[in-house]
């Protein structure tokens, strides 16, 4: 069960008319948290990710199961599932003893997998798929409802990246 903090910022994002993968990673945020605080583990920091999309969909993000070409079928028939739920279309079977299972299964997983490096590997991983048109259009796209004051702090910080790198356009 989410916290409720995590849903009234999933709300806001939602309000502000950010996308719902942004709305989404308030859970994923939550859960990588709640594995570094140990209240289970990960076997990577994919799982970690999908445990947060999971928990998304069944509050009601209107994010949408994966594609065929993006992911097994036994992952997209779990994310379906998932999304019926959350948008009210199923009533969700309350199964205690799988329950239980998952939670025994979870806390035995090590809790490396929220580790700042493992998600920094991750998250350099997934960028490389995209190409640099994408990961622009996408950076585009945040800006639109990123509002002023962080924008400010967006370019501040980037200012300062670029001038560590030693990469050109630094002033």
């Amino acid at each position: 069960m989410p916290q409720k903090q995590t849903i009234a910022r999933a709300r806001r994002d939602k309000r502000q008319g950010k996308a719902p993968t942004t709305q989404a990673g308030e859970f994923v945020r939550e859960e990588v948290h709640r594995i570094r605080r140990g209240a289970h583990g990960a076997r990577s920091p994919q799982q970690a990710v999908a445990i947060g999309l999971s928990k998304a969909r069944r509050a009601g993000v209107k994010l949408s199961p994966p594609g065929k070409a993006k992911a097994k079928k036994s992952t997209r028939r779990s994310a379906a599932y998932a999304y019926a739920a959350g948008q009210g279309r199923r009533k969700p079977r309350q199964r205690p003893r799988v329950s239980r299972a998952v939670s025994r299964v979870l806390k035995r997983e090590p809790r490396g997998a929220a580790s700042r490096q493992a998600l920094g590997r991750q998250a350099r991983r997934a960028a490389s798929r995209r190409s640099a048109s994408a990961r622009s259009a996408a950076a585009r796209k945040a800006v639109r409802t990123k509002g002023a004051a962080a924008r400010s702090v967006a370019a501040r910080k980037a200012a300062r990246t670029r001038a560590r790198r030693g990469k050109r356009g630094a002033r």
